[in-house]
């Protein structure tokens, strides 16, 4: 809680406080103990990054894209050989990052751009990605590539890339609006040399890696919105028991109970959409649409809570001494 303003301020997370995520556990949780990692389910790392995201969303995010895209792809689809290569590291001081985006491939992500020519014992990889998360702070790059455009979406292909590869490079990083410490930047990929070995999951199949991945990932984005939201409550409760008009704390006038009591009810309908999709993937039971549900409805009630507790912090609200106007600027 201390860093919050000051990575915000400067769009950074301290090395210090990622090593503490590692040595805490909560970037590797649910990489097995035989690789390092926690050993733990989906929901636990639902809930690790609901948590985190109470105090900074930008931590939730760093964690979620750590454990339900990067550690859940390779657990998924990585042979062997690439699990035993890169799932320690994950687990230990490895930040990943997921390269699926691109300038004219956002929701329309099959349209990507970026190709892979295939040179034997190798694939060649050129193109551009925007809008990646973590990639300031990763040394492992999940990057989405075209073999045989002629195919369409079924040439799209997953490869594991490191930051030292060659033709590799991250590129200008975002200066966003909310969000800020965790970092977004562009990849430039300019013949980047990737070994045949680092495929993940089959030629021609990325796209199945991509979109199972991201079912999974919404999830994690609605378990960074009820943190949030959370976070947000929690500072509108307390400020209202503290600041005084009129002779009594503002929230014992019914007219802010009314609010609060409001906000406290769409959260935990927002928890519950989560926590049920949530279960669902770790019960191995359909839940796309429960995964839609959570992340749009804990979107909206995150905007809508952090927005009344602006609000309520009146024009303290509105500067940044005070934590409220950085939540909402997140949602």
């Amino acid at each position: 809680r201390p860093h919050v303003q000051e990575m915000d301020e400067h769009a950074k997370i301290p090395r210090a406080l990622i090593d503490e995520l590692f040595a805490l556990g909560v970037m590797g949780i649910e990489i097995p103990e035989t690789h390092g990692g926690g050993g733990g389910r989906f929901f636990h790392a639902v809930l690790a990054v609901e948590e985190l995201s109470a105090v900074d969303p930008s931590i939730g995010v760093l964690v979620d894209v750590q454990n339900t895209l990067c550690a859940n792809a390779l657990l998924r689809w990585g042979s062997t050989d690439l699990k035993r290569r890169y799932l320690p590291a994950l687990a230990s001081r490895t930040v990943g990052a997921y390269a699926l985006s691109e300038a004219g491939s956002g929701s329309d992500a099959f349209a990507l751009a970026t190709r892979a020519r295939d040179q034997g014992d190798h694939f060649v990889l050129e193109g551009r990605k925007l809008w990646i998360t973590n990639a300031n702070e990763a040394d492992c790059f999940l990057v989405f590539a075209n073999v045989n455009p002629e195919a369409g979406y079924r040439g799209i292909t997953a490869f594991v890339v490191e930051r030292g590869f060659e033709g590799f490079a991250v590129g200008k990083k975002e200066d966003k609006l909310g969000i800020r410490a965790s970092s977004t930047c562009e990849l430039l990929l300019d013949g980047c040399k990737v070994p045949r070995e680092n495929v993940l999951g089959e030629v021609g199949k990325g796209y199945k890696v991509a979109i199972e991945t991201l079912n999974e990932g919404r999830i994690g984005i609605g378990a960074q919105m009820i943190g949030l939201a959370r976070g947000a409550l929690e500072h509108a409760v307390k400020y209202t028991k503290e600041r005084r008009q009129f002779g009594k704390a503002i929230a014992e006038f019914q007219g802010v109970q009314f609010q609060l009591a409001r906000a406290a009810v769409e959260l935990e309908a927002a928890r519950l959409t989560v926590y049920n999709a949530a279960r669902l993937r770790d019960a191995g039971k359909p839940f796309l649409t429960e995964a839609a549900i959570c992340k749009i409805f804990s979107s909206e009630v995150a905007e809508h809570v952090s927005s009344l507790a602006v609000n309520l912090f009146g024009g303290y609200g509105f500067v940044k001494d005070y934590p409220v106007e950085k939540l909402y600027r997140d949602a």
